[in-house]
């Protein structure tokens, strides 16, 4: 079952099925993808290793139903999973506690760059949550991950700028969408 869909997308829980936990190592497990991630583990360097990525997920939003999320972008028309989108409480400079910002994010395969996936997905995610009453929503990027900035830019994101609040007090280029009328 989906946690929303757009024209042409449903976005949906990760599975433990063969076909996603094959997918997530296909994803996670690529230097391209993962370099901008800044994420433990990462890239996997074994299959068995996605359902230890998949566990994480699950973890880190047990408590929040469906409102936050790790989650599958799956094509409608064909059924090929073509990437990750997420919204979650960024997570402060000690990176265990959960901030009151939150964060919408995309990790997409290579083989579906360009299509336009992470904009639409995105875009789905923050306005769900902006209509839950959130009043901003950030989108944090690595320094130099040009691709992720200008999906931040199609999603009407206005760029503040680099901040250390979250992650760490890992520098970030960090834009934000505003809810109407704030």
């Amino acid at each position: 079952m989906g946690i929303f869909a757009t024209q042409r997308l449903v976005v949906r829980n990760w599975t433990a099925d063969p076909a996603d936990l094959n997918r997530i190592f296909d994803i996670y497990s690529r230097p391209e993808v993962t370099r901008w991630l800044g994420a433990p583990g990462l890239p996997l360097t074994a299959p068995a290793q996605a359902a230890d990525r998949l566990a994480t997920w699950r973890e880190r939003h047990a408590d929040h139903g469906d409102r936050y999320g790790t989650w599958a972008i799956e094509v409608r028309d064909t059924g090929v999973v073509v990437g990750t989108v997420l919204l979650k409480p960024l997570p402060g400079r000690d990176e265990n506690v959960p901030t009151g910002d939150i964060e919408v994010g995309w990790h997409l395969h290579p083989d579906s760059w360009g299509h336009g996936y992470a904009t639409e997905a995105a875009r789905a995610a923050a306005a769900r949550e902006l209509a839950a009453g959130t009043r901003e929503v950030y989108a944090v990027v690595a320094p130099g991950n040009t691709a992720s900035m200008a999906v931040a830019r199609r999603l009407g994101m206005t760029h503040v700028g680099r901040r250390t609040d979250w992650y760490g007090g890992e520098s970030l280029e960090t834009f934000v969408l505003t809810a109407a009328g704030d």
